[in-house]
């Protein structure tokens, strides 16, 4: 009889662990990233935002307004070819590529040479990390990835 007792608090243990577990995982029902996060909980579609091009590039006051259009309206597109469900992955990778090559191109009319080149090493740094960070320091190349075991 001792032992039914002890095995039955045991089970009705093990099931209160699993009910108040699975409570705690549904707690976030909005499926909403952690405080600071990307919107939709991934870097897919973030690029830079005009204060981080800015102070990386050291943008004049003339570029600017010129840089946040090129952005704006890179980011509409992008926006566009993610709520076009009509296309196949391939077809869809293809026209983000051409999009962010347009986006270069407008860069490279507005940017100096220097500057460009900055944007380059971002931009190879943002295809491997996602987007630098308010403190990161654009000028310097990114760290080298960690040795394979």
């Amino acid at each position: 009889m001792k032992s039914t007792k002890i095995m039955l608090v045991a089970a009705l243990a093990a099931c209160a662990l699993l009910a108040g577990s699975s409570s705690l995982l549904a707690q976030n029902s909005t499926n909403t990233p952690p405080v600071g996060g990307p919107p939709g909980g991934g870097m897919r579609g973030r690029g830079p935002s005009l204060e981080q091009l800015s102070k990386a590039l050291d943008l004049t006051d003339d570029q600017k307004p010129k840089v946040k259009v090129a952005l704006d309206a890179q980011k509409q597109e992008m926006t566009d070819l993610r709520a076009d469900t009509s296309l196949s992955q391939e077809d869809r990778r293809a026209k983000m590529k051409t999009i962010r090559e347009e986006f270069t191109a407008k860069l490279k009319d507005i940017l100096t040479p220097e500057q460009f080149e900055k944007w380059q090493k971002i931009s190879q740094h943002m295809r491997r990390n996602g987007p630098p960070g308010g403190d990161t320091d654009a000028g310097t190349p990114p760290p080298p990835p960690p040795p394979q075991n």
